[in-house]
């Protein structure tokens, strides 16, 4: 049976909250094992404490990771589990801020991880947004895998404001994303691509407003994004 585990708590969107009710329903279009886990401190910024998902040797036996969490500073151990997971090449969803999920000091054997889960695994390390104030609008991108956008409008517009992007060589643009409103000079990108960096299909969205978890679209895009990543070739 499919195996997959979710990681989701920060403070600024809540997404030890509204990743679950998604995550059960991925799960049962799955028809996988769900092993929902959420941190023991979900503030961030500005001490950076640490905090821990607990025990996750389920990585071992994982199929599919889904990631939605903000600076984190995790015990070795977990650090070791996540580092094998993606050694083992096996499939990764993240969703907004886990491009930045890591925030260890300098001089961290972890360090690395700060800028580059975001860039490595992801496909784009953190750099910045276009103001809380402002919103965006989507499009599907003209190349977007089919199996990715299927049930998807090929507009919509999202609370989410939109983040600037550095994406890497390997990543495939899904949805397009023009800022509304923004609050600084306005870059329109990326807001959802995939990969398959060292053989490990991935998807990230810079998606995940509290408002959007509202969107059938999103709902969709997320369930899409999670068989895609988990399909052979």
């Amino acid at each position: 049976m499919t195996a997959m585990v979710v990681l989701a708590g920060e403070p600024e969107y809540d997404s030890h909250r509204t990743m679950r009710g998604l995550s059960e329903e991925i799960a049962d279009d799955l028809g996988a094992t769900l092993d929902f886990r959420t941190p023991t401190v979900i503030e961030d910024t500005p001490e950076f404490p640490e905090s821990s998902f607990g025990d996750l040797d389920s990585l071992t036996d994982a199929d599919l990771l889904m990631v939605y969490t903000r600076f984190r500073r995790l015990p070795d151990a977990e650090m070791e589990a996540l580092r094998g997971y993606l050694a083992r090449g096996k499939a990764v969803v993240g969703l907004r801020t886990s491009s930045h999920a890591f925030s260890f000091e300098p001089g961290s054997m972890w360090a690395s991880w700060n800028d580059g889960f975001g860039r490595d695994v992801l496909g784009s390390p953190w750099s910045s947004h276009h103001g809380h104030s402002s919103s965006t609008d989507v499009t599907v991108h003209p190349d977007a895998p089919a199996e990715l956008v299927s049930g998807v409008p090929p507009a919509f517009h999202v609370r989410s404001w939109l983040y600037r992007t550095e994406l890497q060589p390997w990543c495939r643009p899904v949805l397009y994303g023009v800022p509304v409103d923004p609050e600084s000079e306005p870059t329109p990108g990326p807001v959802a691509w995939v990969g398959v960096p060292e053989g490990r299909r991935t998807f990230y969205t810079s998606l995940g407003h509290p408002d959007d978890f509202e969107l059938a679209a999103f709902r969709t895009l997320l369930r899409n994004a999670a068989a895609w990543t988990l399909a052979e070739g």
